[in-house]
């Protein structure tokens, strides 16, 4: 099969000659084929050197035809210009053309009229298509700089999504906001129909498709925790009326960061109770952290890691779950196919490190915030909303902090990251899974502070009292006892046995 493709500059009269000879053989002749390029005389000649440099032909004209090597791959072989493709038409099918100049010239005006009607009604096309309607709260954090690119490069929402980001902050950070937008703009991605910045608290999530909610600054100098707590109600009560308000009907919220990032998710779904379905807490950020520690203890790469459980508060007391870990790809004695992968805790003889080690790097990771940076926070939104748009990998498990209805015997009312799976645009909680079940104990203690940072919060409780078992209470009590019956310290109860919270 022959197929040509004929392309020119669209007021080019030779350009519309070739164009309907070419129709005619396309018509009479059952293996001709042919393909049209257009374009406008402004952009004709960039256009035309850079298909020849990229093909390493020498050509300056308008036509330019060339023939698709269709049975060989590879580049075209290019045939030349009008007269070469009227020579080739009279020597190989015994066909030519007796169009006047004068029929030309009209042809080739009328050509370059339904260009431009053609360009402008894609152009009118393309504005009826929606692009997708993103906002970004406290966007002069550093995650909003590492979240950007992830968004624009089309992995998150896919290449035929277009989006639109709208960056929300304060009026103090217009200028770092407006220097974002230029660079953003700068990336020139394909899926990016417009980045714009919002400083007007009432304006803020206008038809908002997707609100990402990253880790507020605040000016105000809190104390304690309890302040600190109560501090979160203010802004999330705000952004929940604001969202109930403004944001579109499918609205999804995604609340990520380091800090109370259960308490925040829990308020907002308090203060936007219409979308409290569509609001999660991300719990990705943890699982990473965990299965890099895990991966360095093997020395195997964290992506080999796979079902690692997060249960509990994200940015506080939670309890990682290493019963259903899997490694694939372990380099051991015993090797198989990609698929084939080993139970971790087989692979880890050292039962007192992950009892005493690998929790007490993970609790200082949580209470210190180190390594939870703008990269970590960002990959792991953009890994959800992706999850959520697209699906998770089949099989995987995946942690999620979502508001509890009572699965595995959590409280209802809190927000609790637990095992899920992402499919057809929701999660399904794995409750099917065996040999799960949390010791008593883990759990009252995980649901204990979740449910006093509640309280705090909304002023229904004044202060917070971290969770203690009957067994450090009886030990605390014992060693206060001593204390009184010593005739040195009568009295005095020493600050050694201050309330600790436990890893299992």
């Amino acid at each position: 099969m022959a197929k040509f493709v004929i392309a020119g500059r669209a007021d080019c009269p030779y350009y519309a000659k070739t164009e309907l000879l070419a129709d005619y053989l396309q018509k009479n002749l059952p293996d001709f084929r042919i393909h049209k390029i257009t374009q406008r005389p402004e952009v004709w000649e960039d256009w035309l050197k850079d298909v020849c440099e990229k093909n390493k032909w020498s050509h300056k004209n308008s036509p330019i035809i060339w023939r698709e090597l269709l049975d060989r791959g590879g580049k075209g072989l290019l045939l030349g210009g009008y007269n070469e493709f009227l020579e080739h038409a009279q020597l190989y099918y015994d066909v030519t053309s007796s169009m006047t100049t004068e029929l030309m010239q009209v042809i080739a005006q009328e050509n370059l009229r339904t260009h431009i009607e053609k360009e402008q009604e894609e152009e009118a096309l393309k504005t009826c298509v929606n692009p997708l309607q993103i906002w970004i709260t406290s966007a002069s954090a550093p995650a909003c700089y590492n979240l950007i690119p992830i968004l624009t490069s089309g992995e998150v929402f896919g290449m035929q999504t277009e989006i639109s980001i709208t960056l929300f902050d304060n009026k103090q950070a217009e200028e770092h906001l407006k220097s974002l937008v230029m660079e953003t703009q700068d990336l020139v991605s394909p899926v990016l129909r417009s980045v714009s910045i919002c400083t007007m608290v009432e304006e803020a999530f206008r038809q908002a498709q997707v609100i990402v909610v990253l880790d507020d600054t605040t000016d105000k100098e809190v104390f304690t925790l309890e302040d600190c707590l109560r501090s979160r109600v203010p802004l999330c009560r705000l952004y929940g009326d604001l969202i109930e308000k403004n944001a579109d009907e499918s609205v999804r919220v995604i609340v990520g960061g380091k800090t109370f990032v259960n308490l925040k998710t829990v308020l907002l779904m308090r203060y936007a109770p219409r979308i409290a379905h569509s609001i999660i807490a991300v719990a990705l950020g943890v699982e990473g952290e965990a299965k890099a520690v895990l991966a360095r203890k093997l020395k195997t790469t964290p992506s080999y890691i796979k079902d690692v459980i997060i249960w509990g508060n994200i940015s506080g007391n939670n309890y990682v779950d290493l019963r259903k870990t899997k490694v694939y790809r372990y380099e051991s004695a015993i090797w198989g196919p990609l698929h084939y992968s080993r139970p971790l805790l087989n692979l880890i003889f050292d039962s007192e490190w992950v009892k005493r080690e690998f929790v007490e790097t993970l609790k200082n990771l949580t209470a210190t915030g180190r390594q939870f940076g703008g990269i970590l926070a960002a990959h792991s939104i953009a890994t959800t909303l992706k999850y959520w748009y697209h699906g998770s990998p089949p099989g995987e498990i995946v942690s999620l902090g979502i508001l509890s209805e009572g699965q595995f015997g959590i409280p209802e009312g809190i927000v609790f990251s637990m095992p899920v799976k992402f499919e057809n645009g929701t999660w399904v909680v794995l409750t099917d899974l065996k040999d799960i079940e949390i010791s008593e104990q883990i759990m009252t203690r995980m649901t204990s502070d979740l449910i006093q940072e509640k309280l705090v919060a909304l002023g229904d409780k004044i202060h917070f009292q971290p969770y203690q078992s009957d067994t450090e209470l009886h030990k605390k009590d014992k060693r206060i006892s001593l204390l009184i019956t010593d005739d040195s310290q009568e009295g005095q109860i020493s600050d050694d046995f201050e309330s600790k919270t436990v890893e299992p």
